[in-house]
């Protein structure tokens, strides 16, 4: 589930034709020696094609409009390697949909001091072409990443990959299908949200089902299919005595397996990245489907408790994001806190369902009662989360706008938890305790969020961008004062926008 499939990022360069043909040959030579060293770079996520020397304004159009055609291009990274009349640019990227990354670099790393002449600095001119270029991006209101720097310098293609991990992202959540099983949970504001807005703006979308219509999968699921899956979960986990075969339990192990094909079949046959569920809606299931949620999750599927669809949306997008990253990535709750003169620390967790991608150690298969819900005691995986430096994101409906929150925080380890049977992480906040929590509440971020430590802050930022929709910021530099003069900055800004048309 986590694959990102033939994708790719175009390269293309702009020039013009003063220059005469010989030096646009030597433009194009150069233009694939940066798209295949990008290529090969270990920052970066996917190939990088090279999208050719455009000169007039017919070749930037038919560019623009080949990479929006094609669904396998991701986006598009422009650079200026001459200088290129920046209004042979503006009907093809006033007609680009897909996101763009401004590469302001130079084919040669280093100046050739002695024998430099004005051949050279005519070929060799992005130091102005691309700001010719960057002018018209701004006059456009272009949304768009600018990286400056030698293309095989490894923090600029970190930069780079960055950024085109973003893209591929914004590329799953605009082709997403949520799953929602049962609506939200009753009476829960931040849980709701304008699936239309979402959909208009984003791009996901979300059908409804009723959980008649998973219980029938789950009802059709073979005995050897289960047994197959509990043979897995042995060799995967550790597995308690009364969950193994024998054991007093194994018939909640084979009806957790059950639900888990069940579901995972309803999925994959309709074609749906993400899913919800909610514990007010189990009629026909025996137990609420947490180990399911986990093992999709842990697979790249996107989850959102109590029909939180905007979370689930949101998590499967940043899994893409971080296919191949080595921390892990999961759907998450604050649930409490520790004010001791240890802390300020938090407690996340959820009743089940949190990804054992974020593990430290292999999880635990566990059963026990859940007091909520009202069916049989569900199975589920326990865990603690490794320490480490995470992100806490969450995904918003203000009523007039869609807002990312993003708090930088640090996963530390804990006192043992004998009676807490439930996957767990503790972190702490950047700042600090309550800056963090009073910058998040003031900014109306939700309890339900994508916990990450392969997420970064500016990812989230890019995102943001490439979707057009507001991304606030809670980190170590942020400052309660200034960041509650921000907000209101934003809510005026977002209000002209809307009068201009947006």
């Amino acid at each position: 589930m986590t694959t990102r499939e033939a994708l790719h990022l175009r390269l293309i360069v702009g020039s013009q034709h003063l220059y005469g043909p010989e030096p646009l040959q030597e433009v194009e030579r150069n233009g694939r020696a940066v798209a295949n060293a990008l290529s090969d770079a270990a920052a970066l996520p996917c190939p990088i094609a090279f999208g050719g020397v455009l000169t007039t304004p017919d070749d930037v159009l038919r560019a623009c409009q080949d990479a929006d055609a094609d669904p396998g291009c991701a986006g598009l990274i422009l650079w200026m390697h001459t200088f290129s009349p920046s209004k042979m640019w503006i009907a093809g990227l006033s007609a680009l949909r897909k996101p763009f990354l401004h590469l302001h670099t130079q084919f040669h790393r280093d100046l050739p001091w002695s024998t430099i002449d004005m051949d050279f600095m005519n070929l060799h001119q992005a130091a102005h072409g691309d700001r010719e270029a960057g002018h018209l991006h701004t006059r456009l209101r272009s949304e768009r990443k600018v990286v400056a720097g030698h293309w095989s310098d490894p923090l600029v293609q970190q930069r780079v990959g960055a950024w085109a991990r973003t893209a591929l992202a914004w590329r799953e959540l605009r082709r997403l299908k949520v799953a929602r099983f049962g609506d939200n949970m009753r009476d829960v504001a931040v849980t709701e949200g304008d699936k239309v807005a979402a959909q208009v703006r984003l791009g996901m979308r979300v059908d409804g089902y009723g959980i008649g219509d998973l219980v029938q999968r789950v009802a059709a699921v073979p005995d050897r299919a289960v047994t197959e899956l509990v043979d897995e979960y042995q060799a995967t986990y550790a597995v308690v005595p009364d969950l193994a075969p024998g054991g007093d339990r194994h018939a909640s192990l084979r009806h957790a397996a059950r639900v888990e094909i069940g579901l995972r079949n309803l999925l994959d046959d309709g074609g749906y990245g993400a899913f919800t569920t909610t514990f007010e809606d189990l009629h026909g299931l025996e137990q609420l489907p947490g180990l399911a949620a986990q093992r999709l999750m842990a697979d790249g599927y996107g989850f959102g408790a109590e029909g939180d669809w905007k979370t689930a949306a949101l998590l499967r997008a940043l899994k893409v994001l971080a296919a191949d990253g080595p921390g892990g990535t999961s759907f998450m709750e604050d649930y409490t806190y520790d004010l001791g003169p240890d802390g300020p620390r938090v407690l996340g967790s959820h009743m089940l369902e949190v990804c054992p991608s974020i593990a430290a150690t292999t999880p635990r298969l566990e059963i026990h009662p859940l007091a909520i819900g009202g069916k049989s005691d569900p199975v589920r995986l326990v865990f603690d989360a490794k320490p480490g430096p995470a992100t806490n994101v969450s995904l918003v409906d203000l009523g007039t706008r869609f807002r990312l929150v993003v708090n930088e925080v640090d996963a530390v380890a804990h006192p043992e938890l004998p009676r807490l049977p439930v996957a767990r992480a503790v972190w702490t906040c950047r700042p600090d305790f309550a800056t963090a929590a009073e910058a998040w509440i003031y900014a109306g971020g939700a309890h339900h969020t994508v916990f990450s430590y392969d997420v970064a802050t500016d990812h989230v930022v890019d995102l943001g961008a490439m979707a057009g929709i507001e991304v606030v910021v809670i980190d170590g530099d942020t400052r309660l004062r200034a960041f509650r003069d921000a907000l209101r900055f934003s809510d005026v800004a977002y209000a002209l926008r809307r009068g201009f048309g947006d």
